[in-house]
C-alpha cells in the first residue's frame, strides 16, 4: 500500500495529513501561528517560523507507514510575497495576502500598465506579489537590492525540504503580473515595471515532480530521503479537488475558512468584465478557476466570539439557530479587513445596520454569518451575469461544519448543500496531487473518482426563507454605496 501526504499551509495553520492511496485517512497534524502586524495594515509572517511548525506536523505523522510514503502535495495560502537573495536565506518577513500597505503601488501600476487587467485577467489588489515587490523596492531598497528570487508562502516549505526553486500555474496567477492566456510570467509588464526577469521562479503543473526530500528535511522530520515532491497549488484551488470538483459541472463551491470564496471550474478563461472576480490557472490542466473573494468569512466570526467571550463556535452556532433567519432585520457588512468581490476597496469597513434594544448576542451571532454568505451571493450573481448556473453548492472549510452556515447557503444561494465526508479537503487535493504525480493515479478526475466521498445528508433551500433572504439581501447589497462616503 503506497501513502501520501498533502501539506496546507495556511494564514493561522499548518496542517499535514497521511493518506492511503485508497483515500483512507491515517492521521492529521496541525500547529498554529499568528499573522504579525507591525502596524494596522501590514500583515506578515515569519516564514522560518512557519517551516519550522510544518516540520513538527510531518513528524507527528512519521511511523511505521514511514517508508512507504510515495509522494508529498502542497496546499498553499495564496498571493504573498517570499525573498531569497543569491545564498538562498530568507530576506525579510513574508508579506502575505491580508496586507494592506500597497494602495500607492497599485495606483503606480495602473498608470504604467493601464490594460494589466487584460493580460492578468484580474484587478490588482493589496497583499498581491506584484504590489508587495514594488512597495518593497520603494519603502526598503536596501533588501530590494538583495533578491535573487521571489516565490509563494508554499514554494518556500517545499524549498526547504528539496533544495529545488520553483512555482505552480495556479498560485504564479494569482500575483498580479502572470499573463494569464500565455500561462506563464507576464514578461512585457516585468519590462514595464522595471523589474529584474531572473528574480522569478520557474513555472509548472500542479503535479509535476519538483524534486526530492533532502536530507534535512529527513533529519528533522524522520521522513526517508528521496521522497518525490509535486509542485502543489494555491488553496482554493486544491480545496476544489479535496471536494471532488474536477471539472465544468453544476457545483459552485463555498468555502468559509479565514477568508471565504464561492468559486467553480470553467473550462476557458471567463472573467467578469468589470474584473469584480478572480480567473487562476487551475491545478486541472487546461482549466481556470472562477473565483469571488471576500476578505472576511470566519475571521469576522472569530473577531465577534472574541468580543463575547464564546466558549466556542459550537456555542455561537447553536445561538445562532435559535434566531429568526435575518435576525430581527439587523444586517451586517462584514469588511472588518477590507473587500475584494465586488468592490476591491481594501478601505471598506464593517457596519451594523438596523441595531436595536431587541438584539441579543444570537441575533448578532446570526446577522455576522448571514453577511458572510451574502458577501458570496454577490459573485454568485456576477456569475449569473456571466451567464453561469448552479444547482448544488459543496460547503467547504469551517462552514461545512456548521449546520447554521448551510441552511443559510441553501436558502441563500438557493441551492441544495452538500458536504465531503472529509473536513480537510486542502490536504486531501494536496495528497491527491501527490498521488497522480507519481502516477498512482491516471488523472486527478480518477482520484477523486476514487477518494472523495460525500456525505449522505443534503441540506435543501427552505422556500419559505428564500423571498426572506432576496429581500434582505437587496437590502444589504445597498450598505457598501450608501456608507462609503462616510
Amino acid at each position: 500500500m503506497r501513502y501520501f501526504i498533502g501539506i496546507d499551509l495556511g494564514t493561522s495553520s499548518v496542517k499535514s495529513l497521511l493518506m492511503s492511496e485508497t483515500g483512507d485517512v491515517i492521521g492529521i497534524a496541525q500547529r498554529e501561528y499568528d499573522i504579525l502586524k507591525a502596524n494596522t495594515s501590514w500583515a506578515e509572517q515569519d516564514m522560518d517560523s512557519l517551516w519550522l511548525k510544518t516540520c513538527e506536523t510531518l513528524q507527528e505523522l512519521t511511523g511505521k507507514f514511514k517508508h512507504n510514503i510515495a509522494g508529498i502535495g502542497y496546499s498553499g495560502q495564496m498571493h504573498g510575497l517570499v525573498m531569497l537573495d543569491r545564498d538562498n536565506h530568507l530576506i525579510r518577513r513574508a508579506i502575505i495576502w491580508a496586507d494592506q500597505r500597497s494602495g500607492d503601488e497599485i495606483e503606480f501600476i495602473s498608470r504604467v500598465i493601464p490594460d494589466y487587467r487584460n493580460i492578468t485577467f484580474n484587478s490588482l489588489s493589496t497583499g498581491f506579489l506584484a504590489a508587495s515587490l514594488i512597495w518593497v523596492r520603494e519603502h526598503e531598497p536596501d533588501n530590494y537590492s538583495k533578491i535573487a528570487h521571489v516565490m509563494l508562502p508554499k514554494d518556500y516549505i517545499r524549498f526547504k525540504m528539496s533544495g529545488e526553486l520553483g512555482t505552480d500555474l495556479s498560485d504564479a496567477s494569482g500575483t498580479g503580473i502572470f499573463d494569464m492566456q500565455r500561462r506563464n510570467w507576464s514578461t512585457g509588464m516585468i519590462r514595464e515595471l522595471e523589474l529584474d526577469p531572473k528574480i522569478f521562479v520557474s513555472v509548472h503543473d500542479s503535479c509535476e515532480i519538483a524534486g526530492q526530500l533532502n536530507q534535512e528535511c529527513s533529519d528533522l522530520t524522520g521522513l526517508p530521503e528521496g521522497v518525490n515532491l509535486v509542485y502543489g497549488g494555491g488553496d482554493t484551488l486544491v480545496q476544489t479537488i479535496g471536494n471532488g470538483v474536477t471539472d465544468l459541472t453544476k457545483s459552485l463551491i463555498s468555502n468559509i475558512g479565514t477568508a471565504s470564496q464561492l468559486l467553480c471550474p470553467v473550462n476557458q478563461p471567463l472573467h467578469d468584465k468589470e474584473f469584480r472576480t478572480n480567473t487562476f490557472c487551475h491545478v486541472v490542466k487546461n482549466q481556470w478557476l472562477l473565483m469571488g473573494a471576500n476578505l472576511n468569512g470566519g475571521v469576522a466570526l472569530k473577531w465577534l466570539k472574541n468580543i463575547l467571550e464564546a466558549p466556542d463556535y459550537n456555542y455561537m452556532t447553536d445561538l445562532a439557530l435559535q434566531s429568526e433567519p435575518g435576525a430581527k432585520n439587523l444586517l451586517f457588512l462584514p469588511y472588518l479587513n477590507g473587500e475584494r468581490t465586488p468592490y476591491n476597496d481594501p478601505e471598506a469597513r464593517g457596519v451594523f445596520l438596523g441595531l436595536s434594544l431587541v438584539h441579543s448576542r444570537k441575533e448578532l451571532i446570526r446577522s455576522v454569518m448571514e453577511g458572510i454568505i451574502f458577501s458570496q451571493r454577490e459573485t454568485l450573481e456576477i456569475f449569473s451575469q456571466i451567464g453561469l448556473k448552479f444547482s448544488r453548492v459543496i460547503a467547504s472549510g469551517g462552514g461545512a461544519k456548521s449546520e447554521a452556515f448551510k441552511s443559510i447557503i441553501a436558502s441563500t444561494l438557493k441551492c441544495e448543500v452538500l458536504t465531503n465526508s472529509i473536513t480537510e479537503q486542502g490536504c486531501i487535493g494536496a495528497a491527491i496531487l501527490a498521488a497522480v504525480g507519481t502516477g498512482a493515479f491516471s488523472s486527478i478526475h480518477e482520484a477523486c473518482n476514487t477518494i472523495v466521498k460525500f456525505d449522505e445528508r443534503v441540506t435543501y433551500p427552505v422556500k419559505d426563507l428564500t423571498g426572506r433572504y432576496d429581500e434582505l439581501f437587496a437590502r444589504f447589497h445597498r450598505i457598501y454605496p450608501a456608507t462609503k462616503g462616510v
